[in-house]
């Protein structure tokens, strides 16, 4: 990714997609790639626009946001979903989760706060908004598909549970590298290993283990 953050936004309201514009304009690092009103041309404009994340609304007439993703997040290659909604909907974020996003945001948050949450989930990292966390991930278990009992974090060498932590913290690799002072080629190896020592299907499943094993908090960033 350059220094310039590609965004697609996908979002019914003319008004909101101005907001948007003006939060990402260039003069912040940030280039508006394409423009959608609901989820059903998202897989091509994606491809043509070569977005680095796609910032998604979830309530639209025609194909919703969650559908969207999950069509999206098939495709090989296929950039990141911000998840952006009026709706403090913990159902309808949990499915965003489960359908690949990478993390959720509530509209109306600070200018500030969206452009980390747009940067670091264009960097690979994961954001979910503290003000509704607790639910999400709550009902994000709850409606999830059953599978035997997730291993427990001894399972990790503690590199790798310090790694994850800093994952669940909404870290990008690059961050996370800093952090530790590791090369990110190192990060993603004992983030590869994290996932198949804990059969983690990607970031925000890791995030939500995170969570749920104590590495991080909701609000803890």
């Amino acid at each position: 990714m350059s220094d310039v953050v590609r965004v697609l936004l996908v979002d019914d309201q003319e008004l909101i997609r101005t907001g948007l514009r003006g939060i990402l304009r260039s003069r912040f690092g940030f280039e508006i790639v394409g423009e959608l009103t609901d989820g059903a041309g998202v897989v091509e404009a994606a491809a043509s626009t070569r977005p680095d994340v796609v910032l998604m609304d979830v309530r639209m007439p025609g194909v919703d946001g969650v559908t969207a993703t999950r069509r999206l997040r098939e495709e090989p290659g296929a950039p990141p979903v911000l998840v952006l909604t009026t709706f403090e909907d913990e159902e309808v974020l949990a499915g965003a989760l489960r359908a690949g996003a990478a993390g959720f945001l509530l509209k109306g948050v600070p200018a500030e706060d969206l452009q980390r949450a747009v940067r670091e989930v264009a960097g690979g990292g994961a954001w979910l908004d503290p003000a509704v966390t607790a639910r999400v991930l709550r009902a994000y278990r709850d409606g999830g598909p059953t599978t035997a009992p997730a291993p427990e974090a001894d399972v990790l060498t503690p590199r790798e549970r310090e790694v994850l932590a800093l994952v669940g913290a909404g870290l990008s690799n690059t961050e996370i590298a800093q952090r530790l002072v590791l090369g990110e080629g190192t990060v993603k190896t004992h983030i590869g290993h994290v996932f198949a020592k804990l059969d983690l299907r990607d970031r925000a499943a890791a995030v939500v283990w995170a969570f749920d094993h104590g590495l991080v908090r909701p609000g803890g960033r």
